[in-house]
């Protein structure tokens, strides 16, 4: 793989991870909602979080692809 197939990939486990941790602020935003006994609030954060974790559940798709589009059996 060239350097810049590299930085890519880098990119994209970045990207899954930024993802991620926006998953969490919002599943935090649905606790507190939640305390707060705001449900309509406390359920669009709930699916503002599934969002993120799908988005970054494509990135980490398309990366073990294309790592087994590139990796060999070790027979």
């Amino acid at each position: 793989m060239t350097e810049s197939v590299f930085e890519s990939v880098a990119e994209r486990y970045e990207r899954a991870a930024g993802e991620l941790e926006r998953a969490a602020e919002h599943l935090r935003a649905t606790a507190a909602r939640f305390r707060d006994r705001d449900v309509p609030r406390g359920c669009a954060q709930a699916l503002a979080a599934q969002g993120r974790l799908r988005g970054a559940q494509r990135l980490l798709d398309e990366l073990a692809a294309l790592h087994a589009s590139r990796a060999a059996p070790d027979l």
